[in-house]
């Protein structure tokens, strides 16, 4: 039997996507890329799935592109495919929690970098390495959202390295845990945003997305069109009726 590239496992309402090439560690070869592709449109068509978890196994999260497959193919500039988490539909556009169980580099910080939340091992480390084997990094452009700008040009002009407690306190990751706790604590925190009214943490990702590409007057008001289906909807309702009733909400998306 094939040995499959990326695994797609369901808990409740996440999906826990895992790169399964450690041998490769888990390079992002041509296969890999569409196999992640084709795991975040199964994510983004099944409206019962609201969270998303992305890890790896093996000793590396991911450590980037496959070069023995650069090498083979004399690539130059990266084909348009190779942006992951973009699905065949478009954006993602329901949260991903990355569970970083080992190195992060190139194109595997890149999916880090892509995802919303990230919990890594204490063993985990984060590099970007394009300038150790003259490559690019233009991907890299939004980090500039997530770290402070000396923290970035020491990432992208040294291609060295930082260890996840370094990753923590820069702001690049939400926490550090053991490697045994990892998939555990992802998981958990997947299924705390997964219980919430999925419109409003749909238009919540939105309002992130909108506040890193344009300044925070027009982010508002473009933000404002984007929850007003949230605020006109049957989970708006439900939200204070449940909590007038000491009940837990049941959320329809609706």
């Amino acid at each position: 039997m094939k040995k499959r590239i990326v695994l797609s496992e369901r808990h409740g309402h996440v999906l826990v996507i895992t790169m399964n090439r450690p041998e490769r560690r888990n390079a992002l070869g041509r296969v890999m890329r569409q196999g992640l592709r084709d795991a975040f449109d199964e994510f983004e068509a099944d409206p019962d799935l609201r969270c998303a978890v992305l890890t790896g196994t093996g000793a590396a999260f991911s450590a980037g592109g496959d070069l023995k497959e650069m090498s083979d193919s004399a690539m130059r500039v990266p084909p348009k495919d190779s942006d992951i988490m973009i699905s065949s539909n478009g954006s993602v556009s329901k949260p991903v929690v990355a569970a970083v169980n080992g190195v992060a580099l190139a194109g595997g910080f890149r999916l880090v970098q892509n995802c919303d939340l990230a919990v890594a091992a204490d063993t985990a480390r984060f590099g970007i390495t394009e300038v150790l084997r003259g490559r690019g990094a233009p991907w890299a452009a939004p980090l500039i959202n997530i770290v402070p700008q000396r923290i970035m040009a020491q990432l992208l002009l040294t291609g060295e390295p930082i260890d996840a407690h370094r990753a923590y306190e820069v702001g690049l990751i939400n926490s550090v845990v053991s490697v045994e706790d990892l998939l555990p604590v992802a998981i958990d925190l997947a299924q705390r945003i997964a219980a919430a009214a999925p419109l409003s943490v749909r238009a919540a990702k939105t309002l992130i997305g909108l506040c890193t590409e344009i300044g925070v007057t027009q982010a508002e008001q473009s933000a404002n069109l984007a929850y007003e289906s949230v605020y006109t909807s049957n989970d708006a309702q439900e939200g204070p009726r449940a909590f007038a009733e000491k009940r837990d909400p049941v959320w329809t998306g609706t």
